[in-house]
């Protein structure tokens, strides 16, 4: 039987404060960034340790799902802005004589300002090999029941740390990646895709009021999709300080826009704001999230 690679694609992060630079300019598309946004970056890098734990998780989620699906597929991982690249492990894979690939970038919903990148580098590194590569993309998997199963386990798990027997108390946002708000004209499915997510999730935990605010907008000059998840956090308050739990579904895996994001910015908003707040575990490399992966994968792969 054939064996099929599955490259595990993320967006990649910086190893070090001394590669923040660098990192930054590969996502800008070569263009060095401004020497106060530079700034900026690095103190947020430096007040989470210097560094986030994506690439060591990404490899720890490749490694679990290699033990999932067994010798019948070679599981590799590439980062969208940084080592190793998406480019390195199409290489890799046309080296070690593979033919089949499924490709998964580890974000659920599709959008075409972010998952076309991920598709476009793939593309650009096959034609760059000359290797002769069927490649199956996952666009989407924001639906997937297990996805959600993993999600929801999260939730409930949180609820139960704030001490609260339902969700009467606790006010839950859902937040997922800003994007510019230009892409609704073109029909982008993101925000549906976004929206099943939360009800998906919502319908497993019984949970039958809860917001949706998106979050990490660029400062990029144009207008980008809101409600902002700090403004969210503000209406909360003005309306009665309660609990206040965070459930960011956009993200698979701790990275910047968790742990700083979140965790540090949203954070002293709700402490100002005398809000208790709690945030969801991300997926990661959990047994439950694995198996969606899995199961994802097969189902892309028998096609």
């Amino acid at each position: 039987m054939e064996q099929i690679a599955v490259l595990l694609m993320a967006y990649g992060t910086p190893n070090a404060l001394d590669d923040v630079e660098a990192y930054y300019t590969d996502i800008r598309g070569g263009r060095k960034p401004s020497p106060e946004n530079l700034k900026e970056l690095i103190a947020r890098y430096e007040r989470i340790g210097g560094r986030t734990p994506l690439l060591d998780i990404t490899r720890a989620q490749a490694r679990a799902l290699q033990a999932q699906l067994g010798d019948g597929c070679r599981v590799y991982i590439g980062m969208k802005h940084w080592h190793p690249y998406i480019a390195q492990a199409v290489d890799e894979i046309a080296r070690e004589g593979l033919r089949r690939v499924v490709a998964i970038a580890l974000a659920p919903h599709y959008s075409k300002f972010s998952i076309d990148g991920y598709i476009q580098r793939v593309r650009d590194a096959v034609q760059k090999s000359n290797a002769a590569l069927d490649v199956t993309f996952v666009e989407s998997w924001n639906d997937h029941p297990l996805f959600l199963q993993a999600v929801a386990k999260n939730l409930e798990r949180t609820r139960k740390e704030f001490g609260a027997a339902n969700w009467e108390d606790i006010e839950v946002i859902f937040s997922a990646h800003s994007l510019p708000e230009r892409i609704v004209q073109s029909n982008d499915p993101y925000p549906q895709e976004l929206r099943e997510t939360c009800e998906g999730v919502a319908a497993l935990v019984g949970l039958k009021q809860w917001r949706f605010a998106y979050q990490s907008a660029s400062h990029t000059g144009e207008k980008w999709l809101g409600p902002d998840i700090l403004d969210t956090l503000e209406e909360i308050a003005a309306e009665k300080p309660r609990r206040v739990l965070i459930a960011p579904i956009g993200f698979v895996a701790d990275h910047l826009e968790v742990l700083y994001d979140i965790d540090v910015e949203c954070a002293e908003r709700a402490r100002e704001l005398g809000l208790e707040l709690r945030r969801i575990a991300s997926p990661n490399a959990t047994p439950e999230f694995i198996a969606a992966l899995a199961a994802i994968v097969r189902d892309h792969s028998l096609r």
